[in-house]
């Protein structure tokens, strides 16, 4: 299965979180939503991210630019290091001022939040759900935080989908939550397709660009439940079994069984939560000759019982 249709399949954007913040320097916003996923779009002004498990790492992004942060760590929104926290955003999207913050930002109508609608920074902001198993394999594949620029989407037709966000952001009407949702998704694929294809792409994504190991890859999602071997994708992409061992651990991040085995489990997941398939048509499509096979497979990579994974 293709990585971003992954993402978007099943849950896809439902219940995703969009709000439109404007904010006057000098500002520090701290978010500990706990997002998988979040995406933001600088509209106007200036803005850079400062993830907590990289002390001192500053990601600077400016009109134009995508930042796409992987959760759940916090991190800051801020324009300057120095400035001390004026809000906190926390689970559920709960946002609260430390006591005696002078200038707190507040609600400014629907799906808008900041200090005043004209501030000097405006940035569209989604926090994206990722409820299936593949589509978090996905995830754990990017960087904690990645700034992308027009150069980085390679064309990328991101302006009209933002507008559209932008505007419908302002919107109540009938079917608003699912018109949102849906133009989160095009614009998520829109910007991990630009990336995955371009020169800053993740290692995992690059490694789909090299003609061995992209068909080999493609290979295995197409059909997880075929009796692979490494003797085997090495000789179909020309390679010897060494060589194409040691490319693919080194440009993918681990060898082909595991990972293997990782898109196999993470399928099986997903249909045990997704479907009434029983195990053994589970273990059957993704490649266990029997339930005990997959069931032992779960306990011995993910610690958990199969039965477990359906009562979820």
């Amino acid at each position: 299965m293709d990585a971003i249709v992954g993402l978007l399949e099943g849950p896809r954007a439902a219940g995703a979180f969009l709000l439109r913040c404007v904010l006057e320097p000098p500002f520090s916003v701290r978010i500990e939503d706990g997002a998988p996923l979040t995406v933001v779009v600088v509209t106007r002004g200036s803005t850079a991210v400062r993830p907590a498990a990289q002390p001192g790492a500053t990601y600077r992004a400016a009109a134009g630019d995508v930042v796409v942060v992987r959760g759940p760590q916090p991190y800051t929104v801020t324009d300057d290091p120095a400035v001390p926290v004026q809000a906190v955003i926390g689970p559920d999207q709960r946002c609260w001022s430390p006591p005696g913050t002078p200038r707190p930002p507040h609600e400014l109508g629907v799906r808008t939040w900041g200090h005043a609608p004209d501030a000097a920074t405006s940035m569209l902001v989604g926090t994206y759900p990722v409820g299936g198993e593949i589509g978090a394999r996905l995830v754990r594949s990017l960087p904690e935080v990645t700034v992308l620029g027009p150069g980085d989407l390679d064309g990328a037709a991101t302006g009209p989908l933002v507008d559209l966000l932008d505007a419908e952001l302002d919107r109540e009407a009938p079917g608003q939550d699912v018109v949102l949702d849906r133009a989160l998704d095009l614009l998520l694929a829109t910007v991990l397709r630009a990336w995955f294809a371009g020169p800053a792409a993740p290692s995992a994504a690059r490694a789909r660009q090299d003609p061995a190991l992209g068909a080999a890859l493609r290979a295995m999602e197409a059909d997880p439940g075929r009796g692979w071997t490494v003797a085997g994708l090495a000789r179909d992409a020309g390679l010897s079994r060494a060589a194409f061992a040691r490319r693919f651990a080194e440009r993918v991040g681990e060898p082909p069984m595991a990972w293997l085995t990782d898109l196999r489990l993470s399928l099986a997941a997903d249909l045990l939560r997704g479907t009434d398939l029983t195990l053994a048509a589970v273990a059957g499509r993704v490649g266990y000759g029997s339930p005990f096979a997959l069931s032992a497979a779960f306990r011995r990579e993910r610690g958990v019982r199969p039965a477990a994974l359906r009562a979820m």
